[in-house]
């Protein structure tokens, strides 16, 4: 039988050839190893998984029938990935014993593996033989993998963005936007594909029924290592390394702390200090400019004030746009969110209209009428 090139091993050899060399690229990025090397890794098996599909519709397996059991397509890798290398960007590594979380894709591999290694007289019979509880297994992996990776992803991800909107001024430049997508990408995937697996135990959907999905991983691969690579330098900060605390204040009275008043006497401070004006303004930074630890500024903001570090920061930030405005009515809107500490147009936007209640050009037009 002759090897034949259609519309569907065409289009995910596009994906294929699109994803290869961004993984290599990732591999070797300097920066933020950790969740690079894990992020190439899941871009690795997700290759893997779309393989058998893109030459199986070639013809491959026909032509040449001891590729069976070929040991590529190793879903129960993806979900543990896939949570290891958010974790590994807001935290700077894997989390302890992250290993074990491999395990179901190691055992996947080393069966596929035995029958690989099997002689091409045994290897059909054992395929008849084993598909249906192999498959059984790898569906009811998958899913339960799924369940487990967006739930620790959804929580983690509150977690750094509140923490970070704690600790950073510019939270917004390290674009938890881009793991918001993520996450989302790969809910849509995961719900798709557990679908999918769920379906095809119950009735077998073959090649032609399975394709949409293969198409449907293929598109989030691409997505994956495209937008990963944009974001692979980002310097993301770790909530493993905070910075150390200024010296502990002085024991709060019997009564406890105001941390009203108190927040209000160190925005007071940090107002009449310009420091807002600083863009990598960090809550380490502001709590020694006041004298005071992070634990104690971070409480007054929350506690006293009702917002965080990053919300009070950018509020004077914004509240100094607004009145550069009305003195120099002919200045540039991004110079003047510059000037002032934003790090970049879309924050500054987002953070004038919370605190004002409407854009920068509708205030500058409210101030010229």
């Amino acid at each position: 039988m002759e090897l034949f090139f259609g519309w569907r091993p065409a289009m995910l050899l596009c994906a294929v050839l699109v994803t290869i060399p961004i993984t290599v690229a990732l591999a070797q990025s300097a920066l933020n190893r950790a969740a690079n090397r894990t992020l190439a890794l899941l871009l690795l098996v997700l290759v893997g998984v779309i393989t058998p599909w893109m030459i199986g519709f070639a013809g491959f397996y026909d032509q040449w029938p001891w590729l069976t059991f070929l040991p590529v397509a190793l879903p129960l890798f993806v979900p543990p990935l896939a949570y290891l290398y958010a974790h590994a960007l807001m935290h700077g590594r894997w989390p302890p014993r992250a290993r074990l979380a491999l395990v179901p894709g190691v055992v996947h591999f080393m069966v596929m593996f035995a029958g690989f290694c099997l002689p091409l007289a045994m290897k059909q019979d054992w395929a008849d033989a084993s598909a249906p509880w192999i498959n059984a297994a790898v569906a009811i992996g998958l899913v339960t993998g799924f369940i487990a990776a967006l739930g620790l992803l959804a929580r983690e991800f509150r977690h750094y963005a509140g923490w970070l909107g704690d600790q950073r001024s510019d939270d917004a430049r390290f674009a938890t936007r881009w793991l918001a997508r993520a996450i989302a990408a790969l809910g849509l995937l995961f719900a798709g594909w557990a679908g999918f697996e769920l379906v095809d135990l119950v009735r077998p959907l073959g090649y032609e029924g399975l394709m949409p999905l293969y198409c449907g991983i293929a598109a989030v691969t691409v997505f994956l290592a495209i937008e990963g690579w944009r974001h692979a330098a980002l310097p993301w900060p770790a909530m493993a390394q905070d910075a150390p605390d200024a010296p502990t204040p002085p024991t709060p009275p019997p009564g406890g702390h105001d941390w009203a008043a108190l927040g209000a006497r160190w925005q007071a401070e940090l107002r009449a200090a310009s420091v807002w004006r600083e863009s990598d303004l960090t809550l380490a930074r502001a709590a020694r400019l006041v004298g005071t630890n992070t634990s104690y500024l971070s409480r007054a903001c929350n506690e006293g004030l009702g917002v965080s570090f990053s919300t009070l920061v950018n509020r004077m930030r914004a509240e100094a746009v607004a009145e550069a405005m009305a003195e120099a009515p002919a200045a540039g809107l991004l110079d003047l969110a510059l000037a002032a500490g934003f790090a970049s147009k879309a924050s500054f936007n987002r953070a004038f209209a919370e605190r004002f209640g409407t854009s920068p050009s509708a205030w500058r037009r409210s101030l010229g009428s």
